[in-house]
């Protein structure tokens, strides 16, 4: 890729009514990637129930989050929304599992990069996507491609190319929006995953109240005239959690904002201006490691996850003994790539949990 083209890529803009974040949010939404992250498993395969999150109901929860500590807190609101909604563009069907097996099947490959969806997020929006006939990319400010890069720590990667690491400054925060974007990232998963997973059974309350953090929410609803067993309990749990958590969250970064200050001044190493308070990132992080234990380890969640692995590994290996099985476009994207098992890497990611059944099935005799 010449240098000339680097530049066109990462910092096009383009005259429009709309302010540049804005434009940018509209051409994720309307990007295929985005539309097919309805029918990608977020914890919970959401075929087997309707009211189970997607990534495309997350990336929804996580960019209202993210707005609405943006505004507080006087920030970007719509760059936050922006690169929310298109964090987990690059996410593989089957959920974290998905990826974790795309990731070895593609170092057992021979290909020492493997897979990592936030790496995939970002060439989703730079190079998979086809919108413009003289470049690959959905055509995104700099600032929007920095925060899908580098909204999760560590920044700097192995497998990132040396060109990005030079646009980007991987030894740099992203903007204050991108960390934001981090954090409701964490409120909305913690939150909706004890919805989903007390909602089916794989987790109770009374596990939960094994986290002080749960225990407190807990006090919070009960004061409210609800106990455990009411209807109304489940709702109003979540919504505290969540309430909780924003609420924290403002009350200890405002303090420490300041107008015109960027994270991209700040190295990597260094503290950030906005975040929780350490107590309470101790007993956020207890909570998730109990939910670790006792509702992603469910043997529910295993069993379906475990098809989940076999589907990819399989589709991966005929692809790889037989490329004429792929689409007309990948197979002749792979007659030139440079690194054939990266196209059906990319060919895989991209799709949804039902179609990925449904390939396999295909394939392998089943219809």
């Amino acid at each position: 890729m010449s240098r000339r083209r680097a530049e066109r890529r990462f910092y096009s803009t383009t005259e429009d009514f709309r302010d540049p974040y804005s434009r940018d949010r509209d051409r994720v939404i309307h990007c295929s990637s985005f539309r097919r992250l309805e029918y990608k498993t977020q914890v919970f395969i959401n075929h087997h129930g309707d009211y189970f999150r997607t990534r495309l109901t997350h990336s929804l929860e996580v960019s209202q989050i993210a707005r609405t500590l943006c505004k507080e807190l006087g920030y970007n609101d719509t760059l936050a929304e922006t690169i929310a909604l298109a964090h987990d563009l690059g996410h593989t069907p089957f959920g974290h599992v998905g990826g974790d097996t795309l990731d070895r099947c593609m170092k057992n490959a021979g290909c020492a990069n493997g897979f990592e969806h936030n790496f995939q997020s970002f060439r989703v929006v730079t190079a998979l996507e086809k919108r413009y006939p003289n470049f690959d990319g959905l055509d995104l400010t700099f600032a929007t491609l920095e925060g899908i890069l580098k909204h999760s720590q560590p920044y700097r990667k192995s497998f990132i190319p040396a060109l990005l690491d030079e646009r980007f400054d991987l030894d740099k925060h992203p903007s204050i929006e991108a960390v934001i974007v981090d954090h409701a990232d964490e409120i909305a998963y913690i939150s909706h995953d004890i919805d989903d997973g007390v909602k089916y059974g794989l987790i109770t309350f009374e596990q939960l109240f094994e986290s002080e953090l749960a225990r407190e929410v807990h006090k919070k609803v009960s004061a409210e005239g609800l106990d455990v067993g009411d209807e109304l309990y489940r709702y109003r749990f979540v919504s505290t959690l969540i309430r909780v958590l924003v609420t924290a969250f403002l009350n200890h970064s405002a303090p420490n904002t300041q107008e015109g200050v960027q994270c991209a001044t700040i190295d990597a190493k260094e503290a950030l201006p906005v975040g929780f308070e350490p107590e309470l990132a101790t007993k956020i992080k207890k909570l998730k490691k109990l939910m670790f234990h006792k509702l992603y380890r469910h043997e529910h969640i295993s069993s379906k996850m475990f098809g989940g692995k076999q589907c990819i590994e399989k589709l991966f290996d005929a692809f790889s003994q037989d490329a004429t099985l792929l689409p007309e476009k990948f197979f002749l994207r792979q007659q030139s790539h440079r690194n054939p098992k990266r196209v059906i890497a990319d060919y895989i990611a991209g799709m949804s949990d039902r179609y990925a059944l449904k390939r396999y099935r295909e394939l392998y005799g089943f219809e």
